[in-house]
């Protein structure tokens, strides 16, 4: 049995959407589904978007892209990779969550790319 890990999932936010609302809650949505299993599975799940969203808002972003959203979105998520053990890389294609992947395996996080690799947390 291992200790249990803080793992980011990354995959497509804004990817494939043409910033449509709906799509990319679909995408957010999808992320979220491995979340709980994750969680079941004795870990600590986390998407970069459950603390860059209010954040974004707190800044005084209006439209996806712009200055706060810039500020805020990717930087938080590249922060957290600081405090994660592992990525899992989830979706299909996303220069985001790519990114994410570079800079975890920059800091020697174990990347995921099936949740079935996961090991069970002790």
């Amino acid at each position: 049995m291992k200790s249990p890990m803080m793992i980011l999932i990354a995959g497509p936010y804004r990817s494939g959407t043409n910033d449509e609302p709906m799509l990319i809650q679909r995408n957010v949505d999808a992320m979220e589904a491995f979340a709980l299993p994750i969680f079941r599975a004795g870990h600590i799940p986390l998407l970069g978007e459950w603390l860059a969203l209010p954040l974004v808002h707190l800044a005084g972003s209006r439209q996806l892209g712009d200055a706060p959203f810039n500020e805020v979105f990717h930087p938080i998520a590249t922060r957290l990779l600081a405090k994660c053990d592992a990525v899992l890389r989830v979706g299909g294609p996303s220069a985001g969550a790519d990114e994410m992947v570079r800079i975890g395996r920059e800091l020697g996080l174990k990347i995921y790319s099936n949740p079935e690799e996961i090991p069970t947390a002790a």
